[in-house]
């Protein structure tokens, strides 16, 4: 069978579990046929055949009731059953599933009736499943796994699923796909941004990496067409990338399915899965001039060869996630979740060298790259990704890492209920310990929503910034316009009171109602808990648009800003 990556079939469902766009590669088909006849041509099997979309339905829906959840528990619980996804005890099962195309749980060891390795993708309320094509030894090999007694790898054995899929090379590829089409679905198909500094460096993490090379995460944008081989063609390759349908936002798009998957990966092959790269060859079609040099060989990502000034525009996007919990024997969690953007406007098929050093300083945990880099064998501390960069902005790398300092906020906020109308808050914070100049806090505002009470009455003064209340909520105003904070860190603390309007109560029907009542309040110590859970009984359901506030007063948000200088 032949190495790389080839899809065998994928399959889109809807939030309905039925299955609204399929496609099937028969060449790719064939070449597991001849492959499950080989493995298997002295014991007679039948060959099993690709189910249909009706039978993806169906077992899609099994699993999800057998799973509990679409993607499933990825840990073996108590609901887990033989031969099933969390039964292996993996959490990658949340993410690379099986289907098993009978209901007769019996026959689950049957690898007939097994579809795996499908790679599950969701996105805008579908879920994508790609098949890749596997060997079929490897396919035996899961099914052992699903019938073990035993949890997890055992102890010296070299069968696990994650032995077993590192040495499966499709299925990055089918991840890839997956997010592909869960791109185009949602559209969001728009290259990342990029922008040209015009500041220093700030000296973050990303700079640690890159050595001061010149990057910053503070610029102005700047225009990106994508270049073509002849210079008209820039402006109308830049109109089609951004003009991009949108297919979240209305039916599902077959037709630009069926168009994405005849250019990306005709014969189930992937190729290019760039959309706007696909939408820069139909709008602007090839020409002979200026062909490549016949020693360097073209790449798929690269259809057109770029002529101009050349320049070459790196950014950087990162999302901190932080839990803080305000106790001594329990630390703060806070991590990095980055990406790095680069635009490449560089004539002919050059190699560009991109060094990586300080990895274990700045504690990296995972990276994944663009296709078009090679990453050779590196050192601990050093790496060197060489890559060479298609048309447009792309991501060249992903990664997450731990984060030295802590979140640029810090603190905590109470709010005691003295009755059933009336509270009293405690706000402290403390921003910008420990972060040095030139980083800076442009604003700060911390909110208090109050979604199903009216605010009648409220006092209380802070000990910096201003108060501003609505109907709904209070908001604090540390940091306003015209002040920031640079260079120095800064405590404040605000206490208040809050009233609100009363709550209409539900009519009892009898006596009965409050006698139960009255045995509540007996049975609840703590008079604050019986006030919230007296409140609680007669207010609305929470609204999905805030998701907290899953009782009466349950967080206050904080809106930030951090700048360099």
């Amino acid at each position: 069978m032949p190495s790389g990556c080839s899809i065998r079939a994928l399959w889109i469902i809807n939030n309905q579990d039925t299955v609204v766009f399929s496609r099937r590669f028969p060449v790719v088909e064939k070449q597991w046929c001849s492959a499950y006849k080989t493995e298997n041509e002295n014991t007679g099997l039948d060959l099993p055949r690709l189910p249909t979309d009706q039978q993806i339905s169906d077992s899609f829906t099994r699993r999800k009731r057998r799973e509990g959840s679409t993607r499933g528990y990825g840990i073996r619980v108590a609901q887990s059953t033989k031969g099933s996804d969390s039964w292996v005890d993996d959490p990658i099962t949340r993410h690379i599933i099986s289907l098993c195309l009978t209901e007769e749980d019996d026959d689950d060891d049957d690898e007939r009736n097994i579809l795996w390795p499908i790679a599950l993708h969701t996105k805008a309320l579908y879920s994508i499943l790609v098949l890749p094509l596997v060997e079929p030894k490897e396919m035996k090999d899961y099914v052992k796994l699903c019938r073990r007694s035993d949890c997890g790898p055992a102890v010296g054995e070299d069968l696990s699923l994650s032995s077993l899929l590192l040495n499966i090379s499709s299925i990055t590829g089918a991840f890839m796909v997956a997010h592909a089409f869960g791109d185009i679905i949602s559209g969001d198909t728009v290259e990342p941004e990029v922008v040209v500094s015009v500041s220093p460096s700030v000296g973050g993490l990303f700079d640690s990496l890159t050595g001061s090379i010149g990057i910053s995460s503070r610029a102005k944008p700047v225009a990106a067409p994508v270049a073509s081989s002849n210079p008209s063609g820039a402006a109308i390759t830049g109109a089609t990338a951004s003009d991009a349908p949108k297919a979240g936002s209305r039916l599902l798009d077959r037709d630009l399915l069926r168009n994405f998957i005849a250019t990306a990966m005709p014969f189930g092959t992937p190729l290019d899965l760039s959309l706007s790269n696909i939408s820069a060859m139909k709008a602007n079609g090839f020409s002979s001039a200026d062909p490549p040099p016949q020693e360097l060989k073209q790449p798929a990502w690269k259809p057109y060869l770029y002529k101009g000034k050349q320049r070459l525009l790196f950014t950087i996007h990162e999302t901190v996630s932080a839990a803080m919990y305000d106790r001594d024997e329990i630390p703060d969690n806070v991590s990095v979740a980055g990406q790095i953007n680069c635009r490449a406007e560089l004539e002919g098929l050059p190699d560009v060298s991109f060094p990586l050093a300080g990895l274990s300083t700045a504690h990296i945990e995972a990276i994944s790259f663009h296709p078009c880099a090679q990453v050779p064998a590196h050192g601990i501390d050093k790496q060197n990704i060489v890559f060479q960069p298609p048309l447009g902005n792309f991501v060249l790398m992903r990664y997450q890492a731990g984060c030295g300092l802590g979140p640029p906020v810090k603190g905590f906020y109470q709010l005691s209920m003295v009755s059933e109308d009336e509270g009293a808050f405690l706000f402290k914070v403390h921003l910008m310990e420990g972060y040095k100049a030139p980083l800076s806090m442009e604003f700060c505002t911390i909110t208090m929503p109050f979604p199903r009470r009216r605010i009648v009455a409220f006092d209380g003064t802070p000990s910096a910034g201003t108060v501003l209340t609505t109907e709904h909520s209070v908001e604090w105003r540390i940091l306003g316009s015209g002040r920031s904070l640079s260079g120095k860190s800064l405590e404040a603390t605000f206490p208040g009171t809050i009233k609100f309007s009363p709550l209409q109560s539900r009519r009892k029907g009898d006596g009965d109602d409050e006698e139960s009542e009255d045995e509540s309040a007996e049975n609840v110590v703590n008079v604050e808990d019986f006030l919230v859970q007296k409140m609680n009984k007669d207010l609305p359901a929470a609204e999905l648009e805030e998701p907290f506030c899953w009782q009466a007063y349950d967080y206050a948000k904080v809106c930030m800003s951090l700048a360099s200088f």
